[in-house]
């Protein structure tokens, strides 16, 4: 029998952890006495009000995570987060528009970064601020952060991690599972004081050094200006794409590094293949600008928009859309590969792809040799073959969905190759596209239908797509 009391507390207790959020934008509402401060002492008391109703609907709940319940929460905490994450943008009337402000909230949490505001610069410091929260909180996820606070509540968090931890397969730091949350959340808090504090002395204001560290960090790529980090020194620029660049690597290298073990990551396939892909990007593009334009500026910008791209993080250091159209359509590809499994960006992910070309070649040599045993090795051990079929079947998903997404964009109005653009950008929850919107990252024209098909894409790419998918199959719900 399916769980519901535990599914309604588990959602209860997160959603005050978002009410405790909260707290953080309405201080600095009152801090910076913006007028939006009303707004967000009602959204606060809403919150906290509604997770406590959930947390009562849930009282003596069995302590019992099944995956079914597992799917469940950490699919339904990203639309409760959303719910209530919306408000603020509501009620104060930023976003006057429901839609609008849903469709800011999911691109907030999901990390996807594209936005319906048509004016950044002009919002409140508190809006400005939440913005770039909801991206922190959802960079390393939601139920990750619960997995390292849900045992307090007498809740198990193995099921809920393995739901959410995005690439082929996760690894623990410690046999707790709880224990490797709490590592990964300290390199996360780690990584953004750092950050934070360079931007800081590097020029930044204070609080978009804050700002910019917590969409860095979480490849989310919310800034604080309207033209993205265009006005931004080279210095900045460097330090927010060495940030971009580390986000993109697991989290479990990351520790491994910051622990003495460097030869970890070194030995690691998947970062290597993220490495040079960064790498091999980032002097196609600057030897492109370099031909094009021949400034000084080339390099960095190419290197900038590459790492970006690749983490789906979707910052903009320069506007690629007048580039010629071989380079911003390298940046269209590039936008579908994604970082390390285990980190923070968006996209397929460079195990699956390394598996998948590895299967792809392994195929290929059975052709010549039919009756050679030729295994796919990655790491140096031995796929299984319940893996691969795993990559192919998350592949072929991956471009079902960009193709559907794609055709409902088209029947709103839009044109072809930038319904294709939004799709992959939504899916890869990398926020800029190609065309209209490009390297702007602003998607106020969208139609309202395109706008709420472009959220559940936004969800279905940073749920890793069999989490939501699994919830639609009968089999899923049977005894």
């Amino acid at each position: 029998m399916f769980n519901w009391r535990l599914v309604f507390k588990t959602l209860g207790v997160l959603t005050t952890l978002e009410a405790l959020f909260m707290l953080v934008p309405t201080f600095c509402a009152w801090w910076y006495d913006d007028p939006d401060l009303g707004a967000w002492i009602v959204s606060t008391l809403i919150t906290w009000l509604s997770s406590w109703w959930m947390v009562l609907a849930g009282r003596n709940a069995e302590r019992r995570v099944g995956e079914r319940e597992g799917y469940v929460i950490v699919a339904a905490v990203w639309l409760v987060y959303s719910l209530f994450g919306m408000l603020p943008f509501w009620l104060s009337g930023a976003l006057p528009s429901l839609t609008d402000a849903w469709y800011e909230t999911m691109a907030g949490f999901t990390t996807t970064g594209s936005t319906v505001l048509t004016n950044v610069a002009a919002q409140t410091h508190s809006i400005l601020l939440w913005r770039a929260l909801m991206q922190w909180i959802g960079g390393m996820g939601i139920i990750v952060l619960s997995v390292a606070i849900l045992p307090m509540f007498g809740l198990g968090g193995m099921q809920l991690y393995s739901a959410e931890v995005t690439g082929v397969s996760y690894e623990k730091l410690s046999p707790r599972i709880a224990d490797t949350a709490k590592h990964m959340w300290i390199t996360y808090i780690g990584l953004t004081i750092g950050e934070g504090v360079l931007l800081w002395l590097f020029g930044m204001g204070r609080f978009d050094a804050v700002c910019h560290a917590m969409a860095t960090i979480s490849t989310g790529g919310f800034a604080t200006h309207n033209d993205s980090v265009i006005s931004y020194g080279p210095a900045i620029q460097w330090t927010i794409a060495v940030f971009m660049f580390l986000s993109g690597i697991n989290f479990t290298q990351l520790i491994y590094l910051f622990r003495g073990k460097p030869q970890r990551m070194l030995h690691d396939e998947e970062t290597r293949w993220y490495t040079g892909a960064c790498l091999f990007a980032g002097v196609v593009l600057s030897v492109g600008l370099l031909i094009y334009s021949g400034n000084g500026e080339s390099i960095r910008q190419g290197f900038f928009t590459a790492i970006a791209t690749i983490t789906s993080t979707g910052f903009v250091a320069a506007d690629y859309m007048v580039w010629p159209p071989i380079l911003w359509m390298i940046v269209f590809f590039l936008m579908l590969t994604g970082g390390a499994s285990g980190s923070t960006a968006g996209g397929i992910k460079w195990v699956r792809l390394a598996v998948f070309a590895k299967s792809a070649l392994a195929e290929l040599k059975r052709r010549i040799h039919p009756n050679a045993v030729i295994p796919v090795r990655f790491n140096g051990r031995t796929l299984r073959e319940q893996t691969t079929s795993n990559v192919m079947a998350f592949m072929f998903f991956y471009m079902i969905i960009i193709a559907l997404a794609s055709l409902c964009f088209c029947a709103c109005g839009i044109g072809f190759d930038e319904s294709i653009g939004i799709a992959v950008s939504m899916i890869g929850n990398v926020g800029v596209s190609i065309g209209q919107w490009g390297s702007s990252g602003c998607y106020a024209a969208l139609p309202a239908v395109a706008k709420w098909t472009a959220t559940f894409v936004m969800l279905i790419g940073r749920l890793e797509i069999f989490t939501v998918l699994l919830l639609f199959s009968r089999a899923l719900w049977k005894k």
